[in-house]
């Protein structure tokens, strides 16, 4: 049997993408649903891939082997979740490295190695935010 501090460890590495204060949460919602943490890690892992190859298979009762429809609405939330985070992150990592273009190159210059409109290259610029990423993503976790 595995300990509870082993296995909140587990839910806090799967769930590393969501802010510290809703992990909890989240977690309970899993396992009310019978939803296991190997679970979620597998579909981040894949990206959703086995999901969606399930749901469009027209094959009766797909869900079911992911613990039904309740289970498989919460996998796919949180791929959206885990999206959305890689996403901000990515934004992030974009507006560093315009920011930083903008020191040695104009925004006229910038935004036509971009493909952007000048303006644009300014708006990349300011929107790195400054939260909390995670530092691989979840099919590079070991």
């Amino acid at each position: 049997m595995i300990s509870d501090s082993r296995a909140a460890t587990s839910w806090d590495s799967v769930l590393e993408h969501r802010s510290a204060d809703t992990r909890q949460s989240i977690r309970e919602r899993f396992e009310q649903a019978g939803v296991t943490a190997d679970q979620v890690r597998a579909a981040l892992a894949d990206n959703g891939d086995e999901l969606y190859s399930a749901a469009v298979s027209g094959v009766p009762g797909w869900a079911e082997p992911y613990g039904g429809m309740l289970a498989v609405a919460l996998l796919a939330a949180e791929i959206g979740a885990l999206t959305a985070h890689l996403t901000s992150r990515s934004a992030r990592v974009r507006g560093l490295a315009v920011d930083a273009l903008l020191e040695d190159y104009s925004a006229v210059a910038v935004a036509g190695r971009l493909g952007v409109a000048r303006q644009k290259v300014y708006e990349i610029a300011r929107a790195h935010s400054t939260g909390e990423f995670i530092a691989r993503t979840p099919g590079r976790l070991p």
